[in-house]
């Protein structure tokens, strides 16, 4: 059987067109509390703007298992109030993440980043943006807006966060898992 026919040992189609199906994925619903894990964090840059760029994997509710947020952290902004607000984001993921970064006191480097960041589970708020391109079209994804500790917070929930009980514990059923 060669390599490029298929299952039913049909010869691939060459024509130059294929479509796969599906859709548009929608968003998580905002106000959604989410367990997540940092599964990249890399400093990265468009033109002139240099971040920090974080690749979040949800790992509860069941229902968002697995899809992906991402998220730019803007420490480097030229407004100081967005460039503060950007960095007290980024202390608040690395005290969750067990404080390395903060403790170091200077700017990480993508192997900090990576080695401080990724792995370590906890709870994000998360909304939803919209954008509308220049062809008309409204693009839409989610965004983070807090960032909590997962044993402090309803990360279980499949609800928005206003539904969700206060003060549930997650439980933590990780304990010797790679979760993704």
């Amino acid at each position: 059987m060669s390599f490029w026919n298929l299952s039913d040992n049909n010869a691939v189609d060459t024509s130059g067109e294929f479509e796969t199906g599906g859709g548009n994925i929608e968003p998580i619903p905002a106000n959604t509390d989410v367990l997540a894990v940092c599964d990249e964090a890399k400093w990265d840059e468009r033109g002139d703007d240099r971040y920090i760029s974080l690749r979040w994997t949800v790992m509860k509710p069941a229902d968002y298992k697995n899809r992906k947020v991402f998220q730019k952290i803007r420490v480097l902004d030229s407004d100081p109030a967005k460039a503060d607000k950007a960095k007290r984001m980024l202390a608040a993921i690395d005290a969750n993440a067990g404080g390395k970064l903060v403790a170091a006191g200077e700017e990480p480097t993508d192997e900090n980043l990576t080695k401080c960041l990724t792995n370590k589970p906890m709870v994000l708020k998360l909304q939803v943006w919209e954008l509308e391109t220049e062809q008309g079209e409204v693009k839409t994804g989610n965004w983070v807006s807090k960032v909590a500790p997962r044993a402090a917070t309803a990360a279980t929930a499949s609800k928005p966060a206003q539904e969700s009980p206060a003060a549930e514990v997650v439980e933590d059923d990780l304990e010797g898992d790679v979760p993704f």
